[in-house]
């Protein structure tokens, strides 16, 4: 996909490009949720690209950013790249009428909103004040305001580097039970956030510093406020990600973390607060049904069915907030109900009814059949007399006969359900699995027939793990949606189903050299990103004041037992702080990269081999394991290849990992996934000696 040409004049000179380029409002839509809140359905699809009210939710967050001025669009994908690469060379913003001077897709290996950031510094495209959104907000919100104001902040103090949008919760036409909402302690006078802290629900206090509010008195503590999680940014928010190489999410650790340091780096970041326009993520389940009724009741107006964002769409708005396409055909005994949106070719036989309900493009409902408070995408299939309440039904599903989809049940794409089959509540429906490696496509496997009837498709979906949910939420308090223990709030897992590639498909292609070291991350738990931080964050202070190993090796032992974390949480805390160290002498310009690979090394060198167990084992799987932390880490640095092959050269001349170690790395499949497999180019010359010193000892041997 190419590079849309600029629409500025070619004649005019290049400092004046220059200028006009610093001016140009730039947005990142990070395209990825690294998230796994919709599977199964994003097992197969991007979660953007997801039909919100018949329409895929990047459309919105598009439609969105085109009405607030931006010009240059940098859309981060992870996961199913090739699929919105597609959908956006399709769409009417890669063509020539576009508000959009620039659109370009970058594949990352991001796992984490702060991997995006630190690989987006990286890349040097960032040339002035730019947006960060995610390709699920749906907003109706001007922002010529907050950019105003943010842009008079920045002009009188440089440190005024951020602004967040928030809006007011009492403004919800809905109202909302907060199950974790965001805590705030605001400077009205400046629009200033002094403190942040996510409070569960049950929770009966904030922790502020004293002295925070004695020098603030006039500082209003608000947790009324709902975040939509649209920043507007200057170029030092990504070199902020940069320093703080362990933030992964932008409020938990990103927010907290700036704002707990302000006494060090003295930025500031303020607030931009709404009460009377519409803005919010579809972030989860829940958000999905209620950011889809609110359009339905025209909360979000102009952001309706009748607006009609796509190319080719018809819809028409009646009366009860009705919203039908062109060839819809309807029995003369069906009922529809208010709030209901029906696409185009779609047939409703008689004696069915539809209530409060999103039925896609080209589904056949047929007779008798009830469906209330669901959404049906495209292409679906409703056999005689069934009952559908509370559900999602991906595209391409068949529903026999007198089935019975009760409340929350998931059912994704292609599945095929026999007559009389009932789905209960709280049910994901797939013909895919997820696998364990990200290079790997989901796989189809054997249909249960328990669960899916003879002839049918399709098995029960349960996730490998469950971990910790990140950031604040907010449950709609009428809905019991899709409220089922599988999906409930505290229940959002970082994405494991991402196939990576890293290069930019439109116009450029970088690598990224961000210095971030956060790419190596796992899909560990929550307690074990909790170790991970704390690990890497200590053992990077201990390597900068050069404590003795054994100093840092007791402080280790002491957060592993208290964590209970296991060996390869070990490995890659001690490789994230060691490679961190090594590129901080690198950028000042104090060594080189084999001087200062080879002074960490030796000097830590018993730290290093207290992580590996297998030296008189066969198989060198703690050895193959940190030189993959190490090669990993090195994709994003800065000479990463030099990086790699001075340190697997120093591991071997130290006896740290020994050469079946590093033979045995060298021929791991994991080593040569995708990217990986450049960055480990300069080592060959150093395996080839290794392979010919063996057999040279082999031949003088026999």
């Amino acid at each position: 996909m190419n590079r849309k040409p600029q629409k500025s004049n070619a004649s005019a000179g290049k400092r004046a490009g220059d200028d006009e380029r610093e001016d140009t409002l730039q947005a990142v839509v990070l395209a990825d949720s690294y998230e796994t809140r919709f599977n199964p359905f994003t097992l197969e699809r991007p979660r953007c690209l997801l039909p919100l009210a018949n329409t895929p939710m990047i459309e919105y967050t598009f439609d969105f950013l085109a009405n607030a001025g931006v010009q240059d669009i940098f859309v981060y994908c992870g996961a199913h790249t090739s699929l919105v690469e597609e959908y956006i060379r399709k769409s009417k913003w890669s063509l020539p009428s576009s508000p959009f001077k620039s659109l370009e897709i970058i594949k990352s290996t991001s796992r984490s909103v702060g991997d995006a950031m630190r690989d987006l510094d990286g890349r040097h495209l960032i040339t002035g004040d730019f947006i960060v959104v995610s390709a699920d907000v749906v907003s109706n919100l001007p922002l010529e305001g907050a950019l105003a104001k943010h842009r008079a902040r920045r002009a009188a103090d440089k440190n005024a580097i951020m602004t967040m949008i928030l809006r007011e919760t009492d403004s919800t036409p809905q109202g909302e039970l907060q199950i974790s909402a965001p805590s705030f302690l605001i400077d009205p006078s400046k629009d200033r956030c002094l403190f942040y802290q996510e409070t569960q629900q049950g929770m009966d206090r904030v922790d502020i510093d004293p002295d925070l509010m004695l020098s603030f008195p006039g500082a209003e503590l608000r947790n009324d406020l709902t975040d939509c999680y649209i920043d507007i940014c200057t170029p030092d928010v990504l070199a902020l990600w940069t320093d703080s190489f362990d933030y992964e999410s932008p409020r938990k650790h990103f927010l907290f973390g700036v704002l707990k340091d302000h006494e060090l780096n003295g930025k500031t970041i303020h607030t931009h607060i709404v009460s009377n326009h519409y803005a919010r993520r579809v972030r989860n389940l829940q958000a999905y049904h209620t950011v889809s009724r609110d359009i339905l009741q025209r909360w979000a107006y102009p952001l309706c069915p009748d607006s009609n964002l796509l190319v080719g769409q018809s819809y028409r708005h009646g009366r009860d907030n009705i919203y039908k396409e062109e060839n819809v055909v309807l029995a003369r005994s069906s009922v529809i109900g208010p709030e209901t949106v029906v696409g185009d070719d779609t047939s409703i036989a008689d004696g069915s009814t539809i209530r409060s309900s999103v039925i896609g493009r080209r589904c056949q409902v047929g007779k008798n059949v009830s469906i209330d408070g669901s959404h049906i995408w495209d292409d679906t299939v409703i056999g005689d007399g069934s009952k559908l309440r509370d559900a999602i039904v991906a595209s391409g599903v068949v529903v026999g006969q007198n089935c019975n989809i009760c409340p929350g049940a998931l059912v994704s794409y292609g599945v095929r359900l026999a007559d009389g089959i009932s789905v209960s509540g709280g049910s994901r429906i797939t013909r895919f699995k997820c696998k364990c490696n990200n290079d790997e496509e989901p796989k189809a496997v054997p249909s249960d027939k328990a669960v899916v009837g003879e002839g049918g498709e399709g098995y029960e979906f349960k996730e490998s793990e469950a971990e910790g949910d990140d950031e604040p939420e907010t449950v709609p308090s009428p809905i019991r949606l899709y409220n089922m223990p599988n999906q409930a709030v505290s229940s959002s897992s970082v994405s494991s189903v991402s196939t990576f590639s890293s290069d930019v498909s439109l116009g450029r292609i970088h690598h990224s050299k961000s210095g971030s070291f956060a790419t190596v991350a796992s899909k560990d738990g929550q307690d074990d990103g909790d170790f991970y931080h704390d690990a890497a964050s200590s053992i990077f202070d201990s390597l900068q004041r050069g404590d003795a190993w054994d100093v840092v090796q007791l402080e280790l032992v002491g957060l592993r037992m208290s964590s209970n974390a296991n060996y390869h949480q070990v490995r890659r805390a001690v490789v994230a702080a060691f490679m961190k160290r090594v590129q901080q002498l690198l950028d000042a310009q104090s060594k080189g990269i084999s001087e200062a690979v080879s002074e960490l090394l030796k000097k830590y060198k018993e730290l290093v081999k207290r992580t590996i167990f297998d030296y008189e084992k066969e198989a060198k799987d703690d050895q193959v394991d940190f030189l993959l932390l190490v090669q990993k880490d090195a994709l994003n640095r800065e000479k990463g290849e030099s990086i790699l092959l001075f340190t697997a050269k120093e591991l071997y001349e130290l006896e740290i990992v020994e050469e079946e170690g590093i033979l045995q790395w060298w021929g791991d499949e994991r080593a040569s996934e995708g990217e990986l497999e450049g960055v480990k180019g300069r080592v060959r010359q150093f395996v080839e000696w290794l392979e010919n010193a063996d057999e040279g000892t082999e031949s003088e041997s026999e």
